[in-house]
């Protein structure tokens, strides 16, 4: 299992919310890509990046951190948050990303959506963020009323490969992280699974990835201490299926 420490970036800083709450947000660095610098050297490959701003206004004010990040870790990097036409995708891969995440696009504009896929392939993934079984869109400020199971039955069927899969209920809040939904998610479809959301110890890493999922994200823990990221990398390479 591949795991990827996550950077969440608001006006240039690295910061984390609370269940998505955007009122709830705790900064823990102004210089996110030293953070990146931090993830290399504790032998993390991959990193995954949202602009929180971005998520919520479909621009990218983040776009020259998110740049920094990726030249100064040297890690494969995904980002994600409000990327929703075809100019911003192109930005991105054209700067270096490795993987870009569709998360309300991939929602409400199927003819984008299937372009992507059908340019970029598995350099495309969807971020599947859940509420209360729906899946929310717009920086998780809005429900969608899309059952979450059928809709990555339905990325399925359109040849997505890759889905990064968020508890939302579960996410900043350091209670672990939802096994059961992964499990069941896992059982279900033949795709590249993240889990996101409250993996919040050493136990979390070891159940994900004993289901042999693709991945699994890392992002509050690591901030305050609760796991170490060496170990847990070490831990989730030995069911590494990159």
């Amino acid at each position: 299992m591949l795991l990827f420490p996550a950077i969440d970036l608001y006006e240039g800083k690295a910061v984390r919310l609370y269940k998505g709450r955007y009122d709830e947000m705790t900064v823990y660095s102004e210089d996110p890509g030293a953070i990146g610098e931090d993830f290399a050297a504790c032998g993390a490959g991959h990193i995954h990046i949202v602009d929180l701003e971005g998520a919520k206004s479909g621009e990218t004010p983040n776009f020259e951190t998110v740049c920094d990040i990726r030249r100064r870790s040297g890690c494969f990097c995904e980002i994600g948050g409000g990327i929703r036409t075809m100019e911003v995708v192109e930005r991105y891969m054209d700067a270096g990303m490795d993987r870009v995440i569709l998360g309300t696009a991939a929602v409400t504009d199927r003819a984008f959506l299937e372009e992507a896929v059908k340019r970029f392939g598995d350099r495309i993934a969807v971020g599947v963020d859940i509420r209360d079984g729906d899946v929310a869109i717009k920086g998780w400020t809005q429900d969608s009323g899309l059952d979450a199971f059928e809709f990555c039955r339905d990325m399925q069927d359109l040849g997505v490969r890759t889905l990064i899969v968020t508890d939302i209920s579960k996410d900043g809040a350091m209670k672990g992280t939802n096994r059961t939904l992964y499990k069941d998610m896992s059982n279900q479809f033949d795709l590249q699974i993240t889990a996101s959301g409250g993996v919040s110890s050493m136990e979390d890493v070891k159940a994900l990835a004993e289901m042999d999922l693709y991945g699994a994200i890392i992002g509050k823990a690591y901030y305050i201490g609760a796991i170490d990221l060496k170990e847990a990398v070490a831990l989730a390479e030995g069911s590494d299926q990159a």
